[in-house]
């Protein structure tokens, strides 16, 4: 009797293990762009016109103003695409911004600084923070909501950072 009971403890153990993982599927629309809208701090998922979801977001530490150079601490501003997704992030999971653009680039070396690179749609911090804005220059959510935004959104998809 004690084996059986045993053999069910584990199972239950394995099953209950199995739901806490941070990858989840996603079987409804397609997600065909994103918007970030910076002033209201809010990012939407898109499919054509309609709203599929709507996050709070925390934006980099200068949130005013679009990214010019490395280390500026600010958010880009226009249309890029999700480059790849990072399931290994030290932010729990990422998508990839194809940030900076060849324009930028080349803006930033006729200032003789660098553009600046690594921008992402990421999770909460690994520590707590005392600030809304906190990143580096990213835009950031809670685990749980990049959980979401991770299965819904495909790299190339669209996404317009508007002030």
């Amino acid at each position: 009797m004690w084996l059986v009971r045993a053999f069910f403890v584990v199972v239950l153990a394995l099953g209950l293990s199995a739901c806490g993982g941070k990858f989840r599927t996603y079987n409804g629309p397609e997600v065909t762009s994103i918007q970030v809208h910076k002033s209201e701090r809010k990012m939407y998922l898109l499919h054509n016109n309609e709203v599929l979801e709507q996050f709070d977001i925390s934006l980099g530490k200068e949130p005013v103003g679009p990214k010019q150079f490395e280390g500026d601490f600010k958010t880009p501003e226009g249309a890029y695409y999700i480059s790849h997704k990072n399931p290994k992030s030290q932010y729990h999971l990422s998508l990839g911004i194809s940030y900076p653009n060849p324009a930028q680039v080349e803006y930033a070396a006729s200032q003789g600084k660098a553009p600046g690179g690594d921008i992402f749609i990421h999770g909460g911090p690994p520590r707590p923070v005392n600030k809304r804005d906190w990143t580096a220059g990213c835009i950031a959510v809670t685990d749980k909501e990049m959980e979401v935004i991770y299965s819904m959104v495909k790299p190339g998809t669209v996404i317009h950072i508007l002030p």
